[in-house]
């Protein structure tokens, strides 16, 4: 590996307590959570014990470790944190609906805690947990608001029993329960309506007896008898318009904030949208000459919306708004044919639901029944807007163990009657307002009148601020005022206790104060004169410092050994190691220790060299290792080391099985052939060797040490005996029994035959001594019988 001369530590994001260059304590607390503040005494000499000389007071502000590090005791670090305080922390409700006391909305409970305190710090978070439970029995408020536009005729006469028909059904979920109706047909200019005095009198058709056109009207303010729901909508009657978008956002406007002529109590608050027809919203009343945008305020007189054509049609996010305020859960109840877009609007709408309406609004009951499931089951938490700088975070704990972050940490579903969820909530301050002052928010559940007031104090200023003496003598006699340990300056001086004006900063004079030996370099580079006084930059690295009186110190750029600066041993002080006691040397390399020399004997160096800096130098070039007892040109070197040479190079021998364990303690090389083994030296003495294997193949390596290291270069390749042509000898072999088969049968044929020419010479012999009569035998009658022709003549 390359060396360098200097080896710093880097950091990603740097230290960003250094990097504010903060001049006062609240400045550096308000940099984030790890900074502190030394605020150590100044002698009477006017310098900190704390600060060396050259350092800015900004170099107070660092982290806590540092801090320490660097001198500065604990009694003397600003480190002010925050915390939470819980003002209010009423108990949810528990009761049952049977046996259960009665009890006002008021007095029902479902979360907890009620009011907090929080004292935020720059950059660290406060938490703290929210806990819901849905109380049973919690009363209901639902307003049934209905499209009453002529295509709504046949579902009016099934609302008119709805009164009493929802308060049995109803009655099964809570004790306490009110309804109230209203209707709307559109806005009573043109071109929504026909303003003929005909049509504005009877605006259907035919014989169609219809009532006179209007924009929202307030029939039936909230009640708990459901007969006069059905006497009061039976009087309703069917109304018309023109086009086929209906004006139902300006009902759910009117309903939403006039809240006393509707008669929303503190309690869960439901709306029913009825309707078959689609809707206008901002900007659709241009074409009608309404150019003012709705205000979002209540403009109902006699139970009649009076001012639908004097300002448009409110936004959708203007809606959103007004429901979110005012804790009300919209159930659009519409005709399939509409369903697409009413789910569009409810992705919109935090807390709605959307139902399918029979065409005669024949299941409306059970349409509300569900949706109220729907939007009771699921609770979701809201937040009023943050002061800038503040950031709030959610983690929410539903049941079954569920576990949500982000922006699912905001809710909870599947939530019925009884069950009890918790919220995580963190909320972090960045930076202090600008006004310092407290800040008051508030987080609510969606749909629920009830909510958590959290009061904001942020720490802008450390405890030692109040003890500041304005106008201090420590300040240049008078010149700003002194706290936490510095002098925080008036507007118009600068310099480390106030002493220069900001006109004279950059004079010559002063430079020339910052000039060592009357050189050239203002403050050796390292830093900046201010006010004929030097102040030191600062680095990255917060254990790095610039110091002296010129910044002519540093404590990194001393010697160094195995890459630490002064070798670990010591500190560097003005670029000169200080070591620590039993070390020497300019990098602190050097040891006065002689135990490390020590020999298993107990003999320094083993008696075969010097001990020097820790060390052992080896007088006798045989021996090595860090005590001289290791001789790797001694007798038997080669065999002891035979087994792990073989297992580490080639996976054999009789340690293969535990070669990792035991023949980890030398470094392998391989090379191809033995010419590039190495030769010995004088410095590091080498073993060759050559060991046979249970292959009988020879491999060759050496065994050297070098200082502490012992390595072993081994030729990859063994020198086994040749193995034997098996196939010319079988070949041979079978070719040698051939031939010899062939010439046995040939020498006993060639015998055969001089034995057989042998007999027939004798037999000859013994034919030609024969000594009997030759004669014809008497007895002997020829076979041939001769038989001549007579008439042959022989011609």
């Amino acid at each position: 590996p390359l060396s360098c001369p200097y080896v710093f530590l880097l950091h990603t994001d740097g230290n960003e307590c250094i990097k504010a260059n903060a001049k006062s304590c609240g400045e550096c607390i308000q940099v984030g959570e790890k900074c502190g503040w030394c605020k150590d005494p100044v002698s009477t000499t006017k310098r900190s014990k704390f600060l060396k000389p050259g350092e800015p007071t900004s170099a107070r502000c660092d982290e806590l470790e540092s801090l320490k590090k660097k001198g500065c005791g604990v009694v003397n670090i600003e480190n002010p944190r925050g915390k939470t305080v819980i003002n209010k922390n009423v108990q949810v409700t528990n009761r049952s609906k049977a046996g259960g006391e009665k009890l006002k909305p008021e007095d029902i409970t479902q979360i907890q805690p009620q009011k907090l305190t929080l004292d935020l710090r720059s950059g660290e978070a406060q938490s703290f947990n929210l806990k819901f439970k849905r109380a049973e029995d919690y009363p209901i408020d639902l307003y049934y608001l209905m499209d009453l536009s002529y295509s709504m005729k046949d579902d009016l006469e099934n609302v008119k029993n709805l009164g009493t028909s929802l308060m049995v059904e109803m009655s099964k979920i809570t004790s306490d329960f009110r309804i109230g109706f209203g209707s709307f047909v559109e806005k009573t200019v043109m071109p929504y309506i026909s303003t003929t005095p005909a049509k504005l009198l009877n605006p259907c058709t035919g014989d169609q007896n219809c009532t006179s056109p209007f924009s929202y009207k307030n029939v039936l303010k909230l009640t708990s008898d459901g007969t006069q729901f059905n006497t009061l909508v039976g009087q309703q009657q069917i109304s018309g318009n023109l086009d086929s978008p209906e004006g139902g956002f300006d009902a759910i406007m009117q309903v939403a904030v006039c809240g006393e002529q509707i008669g929303w109590r503190n309690v869960t608050r439901l709306l029913v949208f009825s309707t078959d027809a689609g809707f206008h919203f901002a900007g659709d009343g241009k074409l009608g000459g309404i150019v003012l945008p709705n205000d979002g305020k209540c403009h109902l007189e006699n139970n009649m919306y009076t001012m639908s054509h004097y300002y448009d049609y409110p936004s959708i996010a203007h809606l959103v708004q007004k429901l979110s305020d005012n804790n009300i859960q919209t159930i659009f109840a519409v005709t399939e044919e509409f369903q697409p877009v009413y789910k569009e609007l409810k992705n919109l709408i935090p807390k709605s639901a959307v139902g399918t309406l029979s065409a005669n609004s024949s299941n409306v009951i059970n349409l509300i029944i569900d949706a109220y499931n729907s939007l009771s089951s699921e609770v979701i938490l809201e937040n009023t807007k943050l002061p800038d700088g503040v950031t709030i975070a959610y983690q929410s704990h539903c049941k079954n163990g569920v576990v949500g972050v982000d922006e699912n940490g905001r809710k909870c579903s599947n939530i019925s009657i009884g069950d009890e969820v918790s919220f995580n909530i963190s909320i972090t301050a960045h930076k202090c307002p600008k006004q310092g002052k407290p800040e008051t928010i508030k987080i609510k559940p969606l749909g629920f009148t009830e909510e958590v007031e959290i009061i904001l104090n942020f720490i802008c200023e450390c405890e030692c601020h109040k003890d500041g003496e304005p106008n201090s003598d420590k300040c240049h006699g008078g010149n700003g005022t002194f706290e936490c340990g510095a002098c925080r300056c008036n507007d118009d001086r600068i310099g480390r206790h106030c002493e220069c004006s900001r006109e004279e900063v950059n004079s010559d004079d002063l430079d020339a104060n910052c000039r060592r030996d009357n050189g050239t370099d203002i403050c050796s580079n390292n830093g900046d004169c201010i006010c004929g006084t030097c102040e030191c930059k600062k680095r990255e690295n917060p254990e790095e410092r610039y110091s002296g009186k010129y910044c002519e110190c540093d404590n990194f750029n001393c010697d160094r050994s195995n890459n630490k600066l002064c070798g670990g041993h010591g500190r560097c002080e003005c670029r000169v190691c200080i070591c620590d006691t039993n070390y020497t040397g300019s990098a602190c390399d050097c040891s006065l220790d002689i135990t490390t020399c020590l020999a298993s004997n107990k003999q320094i160096c083993n008696g075969r060299g010097t001990c020097e800096c820790g060390t052992c130098k080896c007088t006798d070039p045989k021996f090595q290792g860090p005590t001289c007892e290791i001789c790797p040109t001694c007798p038997g070197v080669c065999a002891e080391h035979k087994d792990c040479v073989q297992c580490r190079a080639f996976g054999t021998g009789e340690k293969k099985e535990t070669c990792e364990r035991d023949c980890s303690y030398f470094t392998l090389k391989k090379v191809k052939d033995r010419e590039e083994l190495p030769e010995p030296v004088q410095a590091f003495p080498l073993m060759h060797c050559k060991e046979r294997d249970n292959a009988d193949c020879w491999f060759y390596y050496t065994y050297t040490v070098n200082n502490t290291e012992k390595v072993v270069t081994v030729v990859e390749n063994p020198e086994c005996p040749e193995a034997a042509d098996i196939i010319p000898i079988v070949a041979g072999v079978v070719a040698g029994i051939v031939l010899i088969g062939l010439a046995l049968l040939l020498i006993w044929k060639l015998l055969m035959i001089i034995h057989d020419r042998r007999e027939f010479a004798k037999f000859e012999k013994e034919k030609m001594n024969a000594r009997w009569d030759t004669g014809e035998n008497p007895i002997y009658k020829s076979a041939v019988t001769t038989v001549v022709n007579p008439k042959y003549e022989g011609k």
